[in-house]
């Protein structure tokens, strides 16, 4: 057992106490609705999953995880998100549609739930799971940070985290992301963008994938261009060329941080390979070096990774 785990348990069995009080019990005897019905904190997410429906769903055999979000989670969602109370549970679709994006099929103890890897849900989106010192942090599809503020809720089907904030499945797919980080207050996809859309490959990436984008930044793009001492005019021109590159960025799958075998050649869309190092530097078909600068930026049909230089296949 690691050390932030420790930690994290004994911070568990304190705070379960006091859930646990609050819930009257907790006992293997009552199933995750009940547990959310019974205590005052949870009784926005109780209201949710009645006002949804989905009450005989979690209170079937399961077992399932619910990820749990207090009151004051609602009150601030709904202020982002710039709905009612009334006005959010009257959109059952999208109301459904969040509420099993925090459960996820099976019984996961917090020592058990797997960090930097994507954890899908029964909304059929996912998140990532990471530990912050002796707290489990999530990362929704809007990218999003919320913490587990109660761990380890046991039920008679299953077990609840309580977390501060809602979690919200991703609204836009990696192209969307790419396009709504070029249009964001410090731009950093715009030539991506550009490029996507030259290479006729936006309708592409906007399927269901999954897919993995080694995404380059705008300044990457510029330093390309030099090197190859063309013009962004001819290089976007030049389709065939334009593809072969963008392609040979995209991974076939949904691949997190954690996940990137290290060492082992990486097979891209184009066809061609890459490696990745310990120290997350990329080196491409022809020995030139990109570093990893941002990782995990999730999106509803993949993953955006940053990297600071446009890699090449092999000419």
């Amino acid at each position: 057992m690691t050390s932030w785990i420790k930690r994290l348990t004994a911070i568990v069995i304190a705070s379960s106490v006091t859930f646990l009080t609050a819930c009257g019990g907790g006992d293997d005897h009552t199933d995750v609705v009940s547990l959310a019905r019974s205590n005052p904190d949870l009784s926005t997410l109780a209201e949710a999953i009645d006002a949804a429906g989905l009450a005989s769903t979690l209170q079937g055999p399961g077992p399932f995880t619910v990820f749990a979000p207090t009151n004051q989670a609602f009150t601030n969602v709904l202020a982002e998100l710039k709905l009612t109370k009334a006005q959010l549970f009257a959109d059952k679709p999208l109301l459904t549609a969040v509420l099993t994006y925090h459960v996820v099929s099976g019984e996961i103890p917090s020592s058990a739930v797997p960090l930097g890897k994507p954890i899908t849900t029964l909304q059929k989106g996912y998140f990532k799971a990471e530990a912050s010192g002796t707290t489990l942090q999530l990362t929704d599809g809007r990218n999003r940070l919320s913490k587990v503020a109660t761990a380890n809720v046991d039920a008679s089907n299953g077990v609840i985290h309580v977390i501060d904030k809602v979690l919200l499945p991703a609204d836009k797919t990696v192209v969307g992301t790419a396009v709504a980080l070029s249009t964001s207050a410090t731009p950093e996809f715009t030539l991506l963008v550009e490029a996507l859309t030259a290479a006729d490959l936006v309708t592409t990436l906007s399927g269901p994938g999954p897919f993995t984008v080694f995404a380059p930044t705008d300044a990457a793009f510029v330093a390309l261009l030099a090197e190859l001492g063309i013009t962004k005019e001819a290089l976007f021109a030049d389709k065939p060329l334009l593809t072969s590159v963008l392609t040979y960025h995209v991974v076939p799958g949904l691949v997190l941080k954690a996940q990137v075998p290290v060492g082992s050649p990486i097979a891209t869309v184009k066809g061609d390979t890459f490696t990745v190092n310990a120290s997350l530097a990329i080196t491409d078909k022809r020995a030139r070096v990109s570093k990893i600068t941002g990782t995990d930026v999730l999106a509803s049909n993949g993953v955006i990774h940053v990297i600071d230089k446009v890699i090449l296949p092999a000419p």
